[in-house]
């Protein structure tokens, strides 16, 4: 064989199969994705949990890739969960905080999901689980793609047993469809009737391609469990809340696997956004990220996060690159098959070199940006983070049993960090890096422009609105 021909088929021996034309002979693959609500870095045993037992959660990270620098695209609930969902930053498609019952904002008609993406190629779709993107019927699930949905429109405190809101929150309603089946569920059955529900759903559809999105309500508080507490536990209820959510993944995983469909399915489980320190020993554990939910400090926005693929991805990866929850709706819509739409900005990147390990692999986000609202607060290119001056909320002290403690608020100036070597950004370098700096400002200064900056009051070119209720 000569030189020249010996070397071209070993450099394509080395790509993935996905990007030798198996994607255009094979049919799109299943994905299945999993969503945890406040669940901390720290919180999973292939995270480093020693007092956390997830055996489930740890073969899905044995079996596929764990990735290490993760993000979710706010630290708050609402915000996040539209991020996912469009691959757009929040705050460009007007979604802010966590709307509340009956909230006048939701996501828009306008706005294309990963759902409606994926039903180009005829995919079965269903939510099962939390929502949290508006409970006006216009906002519901069933009106942005999906064909299926059962569970809460948004966060399970917000009822009239808030520790602090009390009556200021209307019964809870369960919702199957557009339909209110139920007020005041029983929360300790949740987590098991969304499982039973994806088990259903799984089984009906195993013969077409689908997408589960089955999104937790815990361990955001208040937590329940459908047993009795265990008195092993280390971490108390909490502890006994991750186990539950680790016996529903394991379920899933059982439940592809019976139907043959493991080597056709994706599989993603990852949180919201970092733990609520306020709730004390009823939140999850950051260590050794900085902060938590709230903030946009490591601990508020970096979250773990696994997939898995048999023969697609190889089993016991470890991806450090930057990628964030963005990512997921143009990823997957390149494993489908599916054509971004043209006529907009979708700020997610296309992961898929990293997920398969393809040598020389790197993170396809020149930056990403910190925002709480419509607040730029922080900045990161590579291993370096600048925070711009700003507050932010520290517990003092955290609470316990359920009931959340007091805020301070904390006060941070402009800082820089490397987080390859102070993860827990502690050790302020700007002074000894200012060509990084200056960088880094320089990146924040297009992203003011393009989406906004109310620190400056600065309105984005780039932002779109929300969804308005319509009479």
């Amino acid at each position: 064989m000569r030189p020249t021909l010996r070397i071209l088929l070993g450099s394509l021996l080395l790509i993935s199969p996905f990007i030798c034309g198996i994607a255009a002979e094979s049919p799109p693959p299943n994905v299945v994705i999993i969503l945890a609500d406040d669940l901390g870095f720290h919180d999973l045993g292939c995270f480093g949990a020693t007092d956390l037992e997830t055996p489930n959660l740890d073969r899905l990270a044995e079996e596929g890739i764990r990735f290490s620098s993760f993000y979710a695209a706010q630290a708050v609930c609402s915000a996040s969960r539209a991020a996912l969902l469009t691959g757009c930053y929040p705050n460009r498609i007007g979604i802010q905080g966590a709307l509340g019952p009956g909230s006048k904002t939701g996501i828009s008609a306008s706005e294309i999901t990963l759902a409606e993406l994926l039903k180009q190629k005829e995919y079965a779709t269903a939510i099962y689980g939390k929502w949290h993107l508006g409970d006006h019927r216009q906002f519901l699930p069933l009106q942005h793609g999906f064909d299926d949905y059962f569970g809460l429109p948004y966060s399970n405190d917000m009822w009239p047993h808030h520790p602090t809101a009390g009556t200021n929150y209307p019964p809870l309603p369960l919702l199957e469809g557009n339909r209110i089946m139920e007020f005041m569920p029983d929360q300790r059955f949740l987590t098991r009737r969304y499982t039973e529900k994806a088990i259903q759903f799984i089984r009906q559809n195993k013969n077409r391609p689908f997408f589960l999105y089955l999104a937790h309500s815990m361990p955001h508080v208040p937590l329940f469990i459908g047993k009795k507490p265990s008195k092993d536990s280390a971490r108390g209820l909490y502890g006994d809340v991750i186990h539950e959510i680790d016996w529903s993944v394991g379920q899933i995983l059982q439940t592809l696997r019976k139907n043959r469909l493991d080597d056709h399915t994706l599989v993603v489980f990852t949180s919201d956004n970092g733990p609520w320190l306020l709730y004390g020993n009823h939140a999850g554990s950051a260590i050794p990220l900085r902060e938590g939910k709230g903030t946009t400090f490591e601990g508020g926005m970096r979250v773990p996060c696994l997939m898995r693929w048999p023969g697609k991805i190889p089993p016991g990866a470890l991806c450090r690159e930057l990628t964030a929850t963005i990512d997921l709706l143009p990823t997957i819509a390149y494993l489908a098959g599916v054509q971004l739409p043209a006529d907009r900005v979708v700020d997610g990147k296309n992961i898929w070199p990293l997920m398969a390990q393809q040598p020389n692999a790197r993170s396809p986000h020149e930056a990403f940006f910190y925002y709480w609202g419509n607040h730029l607060q922080a900045v990161r290119s590579g291993s370096w983070k600048l925070h711009f001056p700003h507050s932010y909320v520290q517990p003092n002290p955290a609470g316990s049993g359920g009931k959340p403690g007091t805020y301070r608020i904390g006060q941070i100036a402009k800082m820089l960090f490397n987080l390859d070597a102070d993860i827990g950004e502690t050790t302020n370098v700007a002074d000894l890096n200012p060509q990084v700096v200056a960088r880094l400002e320089a990146l924040a200064e297009q992203t003011r422009t393009d989406l906004g900056d109310d620190a400056v009051h600065r309105q984005g070119a780039g932002a779109r609105p929300p969804g308005l209720v319509t009479p």
